[in-house]
């Protein structure tokens, strides 16, 4: 996609140079007085072909210069100092290439020097030159500045949309996950052999599960949420778990008090937990343990699930999980957040990394 875009950018300049280009140059051809330097037409020609050339690749540095440098989605003062620099070098860079060539070709090839002599060559008539092609790549930057401005408002919208739609696969594969008719019998199983032997634990179960099916539909269309709700729902999920698992499953959590506010995407930490779970304490015979660790460090959230265990992928395995967590990341905060998996001395650690807005 990047490279068919690339190809579309260099062939418009084509064109648009091109365009330009023949309304200075065909009219000589096609009105001999006009043609002031007595230039023969394969000359004019020549030139004509080589000024297309010229503009294009100045146009393909300036594009280069300008995305890399001038910030859209921070644009203050200091931009517009950028691009008045961008529009002058643009102009000196073409001016310089042109003289050059100039000098090449009156010299060498048509062996014409007297040209430079000419008045239409003044160091007025230069300065008029350099400030009219000053004036074009004004205009360039304009538009080149409109469209990237559009571009960047229907990429921001697509990201949304996708974040959005992102999020609701999340919630339908956190359902599929952990409420799936598969949990929710072996849950309701284990909770109806509490009733007799204690009910008021039996209670607390059936409102924790509750509790679980009302998170993963009332945050459907949210993006961020509390990391203490996060917690919540985490905490309700291991004691659920804990009913089949009894002491084979053991949960600590060291939970920075700074980071109980801070916003994350919902579900990336039960998602991690659910693995834990599933691919790691349930199958070993003597079970495990799960730690969920939370802090602040150069403002960041730093949010560690580790687990006992091996990292393996299983063979039907999609690892869908994992990979809606990297995805969800990355539509949110970009390169600035990040997401390692990795086995370390029979334990598996997962790490995210989330700045802090």
């Amino acid at each position: 996609m990047l490279k068919k875009k690339k190809y579309i950018f260099v062939l418009v300049q084509i064109i648009i140079w091109t365009i330009y280009s023949g309304i200075i140059l065909i009219p000589q051809i096609i009105f001999p007085k006009l043609n002031v330097l007595g230039y023969k037409n394969w000359q004019l020609l020549l030139d004509f072909f080589f000024n297309i050339c010229f503009l294009t690749a100045v146009s393909m540095v300036l594009k280069l210069v300008y995305d890399r440098y001038i910030k859209l989605d921070d644009f203050k003062f200091w931009e517009i100092i950028k691009m008045i620099f961008l529009i002058f070098a643009s102009a000196m860079l073409y001016y310089g290439t042109l003289m050059a060539y100039n000098y090449f070709m009156l010299n060498y090839i048509y062996q014409r020097p007297e040209v430079f002599d000419h008045p239409t060559q003044s160091a007025k008539q230069q300065v008029i030159f350099i400030f009219a092609m000053g004036f074009l790549f004004f205009l360039w930057i304009i538009v080149y500045t409109i469209y990237k401005t559009t571009s960047q408002i229907k990429n921001n919208k697509m990201d949304r949309m996708e974040i959005e739609n992102n999020l609701k696969d999340s919630q339908l594969n956190a359902l599929k996950g952990q409420i799936n008719p598969h949990f929710m019998f072996n849950s309701l199983n284990n909770i109806r052999g509490l009733i007799l032997e204690n009910p008021e634990k039996s209670r607390e179960m059936i409102t924790r599960l509750s509790e679980m099916l009302r998170y993963s539909l009332t945050k459907n269309d949210i993006t961020k949420i509390a990391l203490e709700e996060e917690i919540e729902m985490v905490e309700n999920f291991i004691e659920i778990s804990k009913i089949q698992l009894e002491e084979r499953l053991n949960f600590t959590s060291e939970i920075e008090k700074n980071t109980l506010k801070l916003e994350i995407p919902p579900m990336i930490i039960q998602m991690l937990i659910e693995n834990a779970v599933k691919h790691g304490i349930s199958k070993l015979k003597d079970g495990g343990q799960i730690s969920l660790q939370t802090k602040l460090e150069n403002n960041s959230l730093l949010i560690f699930v580790s687990n006992t265990g091996m990292l393996t992928i299983e063979k039907d395995s999609t690892q869908l999980g994992i990979k809606n967590i990297e995805k969800r990341l990355q539509l949110i905060y970009g390169e600035n957040a990040s997401f390692k998996l990795q086995e370390i001395k029979n334990e598996v650690i997962a790490k995210i990394i989330i700045p802090i807005l």
